[in-house]
């Protein structure tokens, strides 16, 4: 039987176990959060030789980390603002996800800007620029260029050819650009926390921390309703947008991005992603990404976010049109709204300061310690969210006097990722069909563990919703070895059935059956 790497498995009953013991002992770090930042920490943390618990108050990847545009930028767009130190550290990050740490989750994927007749040659002189300033910061980060192609300028037929949506009169050609892309974010978080269970943390979802001070937090269990206490020696606050309210010296403003979903089939043919210039702007582009499943992404939009921070956002009818109408400037043939299966919204964590928009406002991250000794780290990017992680433990540290060397999470695979340092994109060891490789491109050197279950009971490898690629064995991988605890850890975070809500409607009873 195939199972994954010793001590790696999240379920149910490790919950149980370890909640137990989290009540029992005092942890060298506790870590609220488990987004891509939070289970960061607790990973750098632990890999570091510190006993760590981490908590969140729903599931893995819940907030905000969930709700990317799945890219793993280079920093191209901070140039344009003249913050070269962020778009630095953002290549930097990008060449480590690329290269070491997540190559079967993180893949180079083309973009094109097209040249149509709202692109004048003088801003696409600019565009092409700004491309080579970023292909010289991969340079500068040590990125392989057989792992990140350069820029160039290509034809009218070339481009039809990655795109044919795109207008057949007045199309001069496109700018071709390549950046890195997650073929799913939920999954890094889920990976990463993984990974973190690995190294010794305690990794425990539906624990709402209802106080925290310097020597722990104040906690209650989802579940059962319990309140507790648990105690720790340093405490890391990576809450995302909620962060504020666990420690109120900390004032974020928050901005909401936008996203559409479309129906697989609206724009046949199309193989790469489309920068499209937001008319009015002079450095805003919106982002077309075509998935895996057929289906197309389509945002976003950066508008602030006033009053209470929800559980999950709702995207307005108003970014829908927005969205639609800016996509249309770039296609021979509008989208109709009837195309539009779902949509989904993320919050920025941003600090807040002096800019009069949320787009103006700073994409670096800051790690800040409140009087009562807890460490919060807020802003920064999905891409650098390893870098914000170190910070954050480095400062705990500090603060706390803790013995620990350096952070080691620059060169540590995660859960199904290849040993060692790549030179060129990660494939399977041996030739794959459509199947096997969509599960390699999503579960690494796990793949077969997945494809096994399938194997062991035919029913398994049936589709959860037909029509769509997700199988059954996928769901019962997810309650056995990824915490998944009800239906919409399965169909929300582990897999993205439930941006469509008649999808979702489909899947629950083969969720229900999973987690049975």
């Amino acid at each position: 039987m195939i199972t994954p790497p010793e001590g790696t498995s999240l379920n149910a009953a490790r919950r149980e176990r370890e909640l137990a013991e989290a009540r029992e002992l005092v942890a060298d770090v506790l870590v609220v959060g488990l987004g891509a930042t939070g289970a960061g920490a607790a990973l750098d943390a632990a890999s570091r030789g510190l006993s760590v618990v981490a908590i969140d108050a729903h599931d893995l990847a819940f907030g905000t980390s969930r709700w990317s545009s799945k890219m793993i930028h280079g920093g191209l767009r901070y140039l344009a603002k003249g913050q070269v130190g962020v778009a630095r550290e953002s290549a930097v990050e990008r060449g480590i996800l690329l290269a070491r740490t997540a190559p079967h989750l993180v893949r180079a994927f083309p973009y094109l800007l097209p040249l149509t007749p709202g692109v004048p040659p003088g801003k696409a002189a600019t565009v092409m620029a700004g491309y080579a300033l970023g292909d010289a910061l991969r340079a500068a980060a040590g990125t392989p260029r057989r792992l990140l192609p350069g820029p160039s300028a290509i034809g009218a037929e070339r481009a039809l050819a990655l795109a044919p949506p795109l207008p057949r009169r007045g199309l001069r050609g496109a700018l071709l650009s390549w950046d890195g892309r997650l073929a799913d974010d939920a999954r890094l978080v889920v990976a990463l926390a993984r990974t973190a269970a690995g190294y010794g943390a305690r990794v425990l979802t539906r624990c709402r921390a209802l106080a925290l001070s310097g020597e722990g937090a104040e906690v209650r269990d989802e579940l059962t309703g319990a309140v507790f206490a648990i105690r720790a020696r340093a405490v890391v606050n990576a809450a995302g947008v909620w962060a504020g309210g666990l420690a109120p010296s900390v004032e974020l403003r928050p901005s909401r991005g936008t996203h559409l979903v479309l129906r697989p089939g609206t724009l046949p043919g199309l193989r790469a992603g489309l920068h499209v210039p937001v008319p009015g702007t002079a450095n805003r582009f919106a982002l077309v990404l075509p998935q895996p499943d057929g289906r197309v992404y389509v945002g976003l939009t950066d508008e602030p976010l006033d009053g209470p921070v929800p559980d999950v956002p709702e995207p307005p009818e108003e970014d829908v049109r927005f969205l639609l109408e800016l996509l249309g400037t770039v296609l021979e043939s509008p989208v109709p709204r009837g195309e539009v299966a779902g949509a989904y919204a993320g919050l920025r964590p941003l600090l807040a300061g002096n800019g009069a928009r949320t787009a103006d406002l700073s994409r670096r991250h800051a790690v800040l310690a409140s009087p009562e000794g807890v460490v919060t780290v807020v802003g920064g990017k999905l891409t650098t969210y390893r870098r914000m992680a170190q910070d954050a433990v480095d400062r705990a540290v500090a603060l706390s006097g803790l013995q620990a060397g350096a952070s080691r999470t620059a060169l540590l695979p995660l859960v199904g990722a290849p040993a060692g340092p790549l030179r060129g994109p990660w494939a399977p060891p041996r030739p794959m069909d459509a199947r096997t490789a969509r599960l390699a491109a999503l579960y690494g050197t796990e793949a077969p563990a997945v494809l096994a279950l399938s194997e062991a009971d035919p029913a398994l490898a049936e589709p959860v919703v037909p029509g769509l690629p997700v199988t059954r064995a996928e769901l019962v991988w997810a309650v056995r070895h990824e915490g998944a605890l009800d239906a919409a850890d399965l169909l929300d975070r582990r897999t993205r059935i439930g941006l469509v809500p008649e999808d979702r409607a489909a899947a629950l009873p083969a969720a229900r059956a999973a987690l049975a």
